[in-house]
């Protein structure tokens, strides 16, 4: 009986242990939206035309869905074990033509990207994927 006791309380210890981690969850930074450096929008220019806006800066995030005439640029980074940073660029247009810029936050400070090391897990004693040889490939006939 006594034995049986031990066996149960450690399962639940076990149980207990591996379900609630005392070091806490993996988290990681989470960046939302367009990315908007200081450079960007010191090249924008009033007059420039919707697509000299969007070549330089990209396609909005927002368009105001009942005024063609504003744009918005948002950025976003929620860092996991910090505050979050946000960075927001309105373009207002007359027509075709760039009438406006205004910022809400400070663009001078340019938020760091975290490094981007890939989509998925790394497994250990992969290597790249290659095309196949073209050499060995003979045409089909009709």
């Amino acid at each position: 009986m006594q034995k049986l006791t031990r066996i149960v309380t450690l399962s639940v210890a076990l149980l207990m242990i591996s379900g609630c981690s005392y070091f806490g969850v993996y988290k990681r930074d989470l960046p939302q939206g367009n990315l908007v450096t200081e450079a960007m929008v010191e090249q924008l220019r009033p007059g420039m035309s919707r697509q000299q806006v969007v070549d330089l800066m990209g396609s909005p995030l927002l368009e105001a869905p009942f005024d063609a005439r504003q744009w918005d640029y948002v950025y976003r980074l929620d860092k996991a074990y910090g505050g979050v940073e946000q960075q927001r660029v309105t373009l207002t247009f007359q027509g075709d033509r760039l009438a406006g810029i205004d910022h809400e936050s400070n663009i001078s400070g340019d938020i760091e990207l975290p490094d981007n090391q890939g989509t998925g897990p790394r497994v250990e004693g992969t290597s790249e994927v290659r095309e196949a040889p073209l050499d060995n490939v003979t045409p089909e006939r009709p």
